[in-house]
């Protein structure tokens, strides 16, 4: 039996993707029978999976007790641009602080492949990187039945009218302005956002934006950091996932929205492409609201869009990811006896 340490943080901060990622691929990993999970716990590991980069976690790295040093990529310094926003002297320690920890690790796992070239050109050899995509279980994000939705639709009183969400943490980089820009132009549907500020007055944009929040546009509704275990309820009553983010990784709540298989509006990234092609409708500043009123009004468009949804939910499936993770977790541990019996041979000569 292979023992996994699994040291994070991320559950902490409440309304970011990273603590959702956490906790599921943890559940993920403790259904394989190859391993036994431990979380943030002491003693001796196999291997201890790093999911945030706390100074406590990169002390902890320099221990025996640690094994093999797994990383997970959520971010990179760049990806911090529109999220907070610190003193310049502050984010240039912060940045080399990342890349330092990420360094410090035998292998680094990140959630999209379009990042695996990004941190080679932060000087990490290739071969210590692999990606792995975010998973959501199907036990907890499913369609509900429409008296179970209108429930939710009372409870956080919305309107029983075509509904467009959007989730994430309220900052500049999620196209926070350009999803009330879209509100705006289309007054006759129902926009919610589902999220807050997790990191307070840092949040890039956070007075601008908290002015919105607090006076948004009568057709717009902030729901707040919301918890997830109600998640699945605020995918339900809603009629498509509208993300324009200028910047991410591999988001949960695409993932959360495609398993209750509503459709995806997201902004054309190149990030997208390998990860999503064929799942999403994709769209810019100037096509957004036009996307919108066609899920609304053209049926045949909206069922497409909902096989696309479909799609994914069935591509990102638990029995794909688990068996990355199964691969993963064996290699790295192969190939890290191995230099161990070759260190020895060494230093015996």
């Amino acid at each position: 039996m292979i023992t996994i340490n699994m040291k994070s943080s991320a559950d902490k901060v409440k309304g970011q993707g990273v603590g959702s990622a956490y906790l599921e691929t943890v559940a993920l990993v403790r259904e394989l029978d190859d391993f036994h999970v431990k979380v943030n716990a002491d003693g001796t590991s196999d291997i201890t999976h790093y999911h945030t980069i706390d100074l406590k976690h990169y002390i902890h790295s320099y221990t025996k007790s640690s094994g093999v040093k797994l990383g997970f990529v959520h971010f990179l310094p760049e990806t911090i641009d529109g999220s907070l926003k610190l003193p310049s002297m502050v984010r240039k320690i912060f940045d080399k602080y990342i890349l330092s920890f990420y360094k410090r690790m035998d292998h680094l796992v990140t959630v999209n492949p379009y990042f695996e070239e990004k941190l080679v050109a932060y000087g990490i050899n290739p071969d210590k990187v692999s990606s792995i995509p975010n998973y959501v279980s199907e036990k907890e994000f499913y369609p509900l039945d429409n008296d179970i939705v209108q429930k939710y639709r009372t409870k956080y009183k919305l309107e029983n009218k075509f509904t467009v969400l959007g989730v994430g943490q309220v900052q500049t980089r999620k196209g926070i302005l350009d999803f009330i820009d879209v509100a705006s132009k289309n007054p006759d549907i129902q926009f919610v956002w589902a999220g807050g500020f997790s990191f307070g007055a840092i949040t890039d944009g956070y007075h601008e934006l908290k002015q919105i929040v607090e006076s948004p546009p009568s057709n717009v509704k902030f729901l707040g950091i919301i918890d997830r275990s109600e998640m699945n309820g605020v995918y339900n009553v809603s009629n498509v996932l509208f993300m324009p983010s200028y910047n991410e990784l591999f988001p949960m709540a695409i993932l959360e929205a495609m398993s209750v298989n509503i459709p995806i509006l997201l902004r054309n990234l190149d990030i997208y492409k390998e990860i999503l092609d064929g799942f999403y409708i994709e769209g810019d500043n100037n096509t957004f609201s036009n996307k919108i009123r066609t899920l609304k009004n053209d049926n045949v468009f909206y069922e497409t869009a909902m096989s696309k949804s479909r799609l994914g939910n069935a591509y990102y499936s638990r029995e794909n990811v688990s068996r990355q993770w199964n691969k993963l977790y064996h290699k790295i541990l192969i190939e890290h006896n191995r230099k161990k019996r070759f260190v020895s041979v060494e230093e015996w000569i």
